[in-house]
């Protein structure tokens, strides 16, 4: 009876964790997709871009949103490195979060506009919030 208890309590705990993994392998992805971009965004003469930052309890769906609509407006430093920089920004618009019930106040437009590094630095931080 031991054995099987043992057992269940084994199975159980280590389906948890594979059903945690992907969701965990996919911020990382994130995270490292961010870094790419950090060196290789065209930040003089770039369009500013609405930055979230410390979002309200229950806007964290909205200011991942802004994020994600906004990296289609990032540029490349080196046009010739145009089309592998397109798959990056590609990788930051994939789905992350589930949309919230609460509704939420602020929009993007309400966010400060920054420029480009910042706005990465800005995107790193609320994933780490994601993360935790």
């Amino acid at each position: 009876m031991e054995r099987i208890i043992i057992f269940c309590m084994l199975f159980f705990s280590s389906s948890m964790v594979l059903t945690a993994t992907p969701q965990k392998l996919k911020y990382r992805q994130i995270m490292k997709t961010i870094d790419k971009l950090q060196t290789a965004v065209k930040n003089e003469d770039a369009e500013l871009l609405h930055t979230p930052e410390n979002p309200e309890d229950g806007c964290l769906f909205t200011a991942v949103t802004c994020f994600q609509n906004e990296t289609w407006k990032l540029q490349p430093k080196i046009s010739q490195e145009n089309s592998e920089f397109i798959k990056q920004v590609k990788i930051l618009r994939k789905p992350l979060l589930r949309s919230s019930d609460t509704p939420c106040e602020s929009s993007c437009e309400s966010y400060e506009k920054k420029g480009p590094k910042d706005f990465l630095k800005g995107f790193a931080k609320l994933m780490k919030q994601v993360i935790r």
